[in-house]
């Protein structure tokens, strides 16, 4: 069974925007304190610089009554007595924890060094996915295209045939298929080969087969039912490896990604929030 703390600093986090700059100096010292000390309301006052009045408004910003109930909740997590969490939480955390672990297990850095030589390289990239797969693949669309991709995202299956006769050599095609067998995912890649794309498949079984029509087979974590949603989000694994590859794009080129993805942010205006 993995350690989970149950920690309020995210509680914390949560309302940070919201904090006075003399609140966020009490918010920078709990969120980044690791040590056991004298928490009361006069010490930390006066190792702070604030009075105990602040720390009792700060408190109630996080929505304790007070002071000394928010530093019960702190005390608990510093002490290792936080709540038991029950079963179901647990089986779900563990999930996610053996998902991101064999996550790292398979990722090959020389592979995703070529990938993102191949994403540079070309001039239109398309990503196909159904269901979950192509949520992710929306996903995937716009963390790229803010940094400057050619990108688009197809979930519809007879717009991915109609689309491969758009494809050639300058373009990249990446099917994701947690199964590895959604036919209109599998047949477009096929087709996408055929007019001269690079095409990568990204699954979490791996076949021989699938050498034939794919240039690079990108291994996903994968878990039993994983495929059918029964335990958590097929999507999580996916997500994982589009941020892991979406770290190392970004470090090619990293100033003019990052002054695209900025000029994008800037673009969509001050109040856009999903981003």
């Amino acid at each position: 069974m993995e350690h989970y703390e149950k920690t309020i600093i995210p509680l914390i986090e949560s309302v940070y925007d919201t904090f006075t700059v003399l609140e966020r100096t009490i918010a920078d010292f709990f969120i980044h304190n690791t040590k056991k000390m004298d928490f009361s309301s006069k010490n930390i006052s006066q190792l702070l610089f604030v009075s105990e009045a602040s720390l009792s408004r700060f408190a109630k910003k996080c929505g304790f009554k007070g002071y000394r109930e928010f530093l019960f909740r702190y005390e608990q997590n510093l002490l290792g007595e936080a709540p038991v969490t029950d079963d179901f939480t647990k089986q779900v955390l563990n999930t996610y924890q053996e998902l991101l672990n064999k996550s790292y297990a398979l990722v090959d850095e020389a592979q995703m060094g070529r990938i993102t030589d191949i994403i540079s390289s070309k001039k239109r990239v398309y990503v196909y996915g159904r269901g979950s797969s192509g949520l992710a693949g929306m996903e995937m669309k716009l963390r790229l295209m803010r940094i400057g991709v050619n990108i688009e995202a197809i979930t519809d299956s007879h717009v991915m045939k109609m689309n491969s006769v758009l494809l050639d050599e300058s373009c990249a095609v990446i099917g994701i298929s947690v199964s590895g067998k959604t036919p209109e995912v599998m047949d477009s890649l096929r087709a996408a080969k055929g007019m001269g794309a690079t095409t990568i498949l990204m699954t979490s079984h791996k076949e021989k087969v699938y050498q034939t029509f794919c240039d690079e087979i990108l291994l996903m974590a994968v878990k039993e039912h994983l495929d059918n949603g029964k335990a958590i989000s097929p999507q999580f694994p996916i997500l994982v490896m589009v941020d892991i590859f979406y770290a190392h794009f970004l470090q090619t080129d990293k100033l003019h990604r990052e002054t695209l993805h900025e000029y994008t942010m800037n673009a969509l205006g001050e109040n856009s929030v999903d981003n």
